[in-house]
């Protein structure tokens, strides 16, 4: 392969770049309900259902990204004989950040959600609120408030966590980038991925940043 010029080689980045974004997006779409739902879980007054939960996040949060996702794309076969094909790489890759994340956000959520005074509860029943109206019209709102720096730190990280998804072969930025270094032999398509790397993020800080201040009126 000859030289590609600058243009050409963000072009090629650019399509990586799409990857990363979709399991970004996708990662995020689920992975934020599928927490909430987990925390509710660890929370429970049901021992054998905490304790399942306890173990699914330990699991999570202490084993490394990158060999959850080899398990969920190599699992289905070595497990139940199933070839899924090529086409699996980006589901496996999407499932297991989602799963990763959920267990993350989980332990979020539930600091937010316990660190609520118990006095909200019961102006709450008083008011005549249902459990359920409590929850996501009083306690919910808040909670979102608190929980946000730490869900932005967890979201920032995501976006860097994206190029493992190259360790199944997904033709994500990081991949185009290595693939581009070594048939180009230059540096440069590893500073026009960093650069790439870097305005997502900064697209995603501002967009937090302005949430944080659309919920201010919480305090």
């Amino acid at each position: 392969m000859g030289k590609m010029t600058i243009q050409q080689m963000v072009i090629q980045l650019a399509g990586g770049m799409g990857t990363s974004i979709q399991i970004f997006m996708v990662t995020l779409v689920f992975s934020l309900p599928l927490g909430l739902i987990v925390a509710f879980g660890r929370m429970s007054k049901n021992r054998f259902l905490q304790s399942v939960v306890k173990v699914y996040i330990s699991i999570m949060r202490g084993t490394p990204l990158m060999l959850q996702l080899m398990v969920v794309y190599f699992g289905p076969y070595y497990l139940f004989g199933l070839k899924l094909g090529n086409g699996y790489r980006i589901w496996a890759a999407m499932i297991g950040f989602v799963i990763n994340y959920a267990a993350y956000f989980a332990e979020i959520y539930r600091s937010g959600i316990q660190s609520m005074p118990a006095g909200q509860y019961e102006a709450a029943k008083i008011l005549g609120y249902s459990r359920f109206q409590t929850f996501f019209k009083i306690i919910l709102p808040q909670v979102i408030k608190r929980i946000l720096p730490s869900v932005t730190n967890e979201v920032i990280t995501l976006v860097k966590d994206t190029s493992l998804a190259f360790t199944l072969s997904v033709a994500e930025m990081f991949s185009m980038a290595k693939s581009l270094a070594s048939s180009q032999t230059s540096m440069m398509p590893f500073v026009a991925a960093g650069l790439f790397y870097y305005i997502f993020n900064l697209i995603v800080a501002v967009a937090m940043e302005w949430l944080e201040k659309k919920l201010d009126y919480y305090r």
